[in-house]
């Protein structure tokens, strides 16, 4: 039987409250710029009702992490692939008149010498004033834009965010909130992992949250000496499950009932692409998916089969991703071997997704939850 989408998992949830008094111009427009090791990704988006419609949106592989390995430095190629980027996503924002935004860096960023050299080009020759954000902040927006894929049935959530140069992930504990208000305390989570700063109502609690510094550009550049195909794909995986030792409900014994995973990033909108046999990708499809650990074995081994060449001509993976897919899914492979789930929901949302909403709710378009 053909897997099914989650009823309402393409947009927030409708039961929030009404929006304070004399709330600001629903029509204004916001924009959220996700500048991570490989790709540049942005969202401009209008408040609907408790959700937001996407009007315009950029993505780029910009692979602005490109040898940062090695040397610790941003290059002047990957600088120069992303300014030119950056100076389409400028375009749009004027032509829009885009009046709220949040413009962020993440992990490649975050770890470069030149970081804050290449900040002040990017402003200099786009005018756009990037902010590199802490893998805190980074976890908690992804975490928010899973809001409504949150099964009421979960009592304990692991939210997976695999991205370039980094992985987050965030164990959540729901057992303390009602069924019917688990997913508004997720979207709650923008304000903070302490309790005491989500507000009213009753708290998600974080157990736990680490950030990986390995993703899928940074895992595959680890071992970039192995030409074994299949060789090289353990020795990632096992490499990641070797970084999860401090996180701390790594070595616990977890219930099955009650636990779902849900991962967002390229490597798992592709892993279900490939699934579901799509040539041409179809988020409508993709999000909300609920794919099983069998099912994502299949997709893996075949990705092994199809080798490096295979992979580069399958139309379901795509150009901008062949090369990453393995390192991704030695990630992918390494979570589901540690959990006590056969099954993980897909998730085509993330980072951008979270600016939205919380620079919504920060405006009072939105109210919290």
């Amino acid at each position: 039987m053909a897997p099914e989408r989650p009823a309402g998992a393409d947009a927030f949830p409708k039961s929030v409250e009404p929006p304070r008094r004399s709330p600001p111009d629903r029509g204004q427009l916001y924009a959220a710029l996700d500048l991570g090791t490989n790709s540049c990704r942005m969202l401009i988006a209008r408040p609907t009702g408790a959700q937001f419609q996407v009007v315009d949106s950029f993505s780029k592989a910009v692979q602005l992490g490109a040898g940062l390995e090695a040397s610790g430095r941003l290059g002047h190629a990957s600088m120069a692939r992303t300014v030119q980027a950056l100076r389409i996503c400028r375009r749009k924002l004027e032509r829009h008149r885009v009046n709220h935004m949040r413009l962020v860096a993440t992990e490649a960023c975050r770890r470069a010498a030149n970081a804050r050299d290449f900040i002040r080009k990017v402003q200099r020759e786009t005018g756009l004033q990037l902010e590199i954000i802490q893998p805190e902040e980074e976890a908690r927006l992804a975490v928010v834009s899973c809001a409504s894929l949150v099964s009421p049935r979960t009592e304990q959530l692991l939210v997976v965010d695999i991205g370039g140069g980094s992985t987050e992930l965030v164990w959540i504990d729901l057992s303390g909130v009602p069924p019917g208000e688990r997913a508004r305390a997720i979207m709650r989570l923008h304000r903070g992992f302490d309790p005491e700063q989500q507000g009213h109502g009753p708290a998600a609690r974080v157990v736990d949250w680490i950030s990986v510094p390995l993703g899928v550009a940074t895992l595959r550049d680890q071992f970039r000496d192995v030409d074994d195909d299949a060789a090289h794909f353990a020795l990632m995986s096992w490499f990641f499950e070797e970084n999860l030792a401090k996180f701390s409900p790594y070595d616990r014994e977890q219930a099955r009932d009650g636990f779902q995973i849900i991962g967002t990033s390229g490597t798992i909108t592709t892993v279900a692409a490939s699934f579901l046999g799509l040539t041409r990708y179809d988020r409508n499809r993709v999000d909300g998916l609920c794919m099983t650990t069998d099912q994502i074995d299949s997709v893996i081994r075949e990705y092994l089969a199809l080798g490096p060449e295979g992979r580069r001509v399958d139309p379901r993976i795509g150009r901008d991703r062949h090369a990453l897919i393995m390192s991704g899914a030695a990630i992918l492979q390494a979570l589901m071997r540690v959990w006590p789930t056969d099954r993980m929901s897909v998730a085509d949302r993330g980072l951008r997704e979270g600016l939205l909403y919380a620079q919504m709710c920060n405006t009072g378009v939105f109210v919290d939850g």
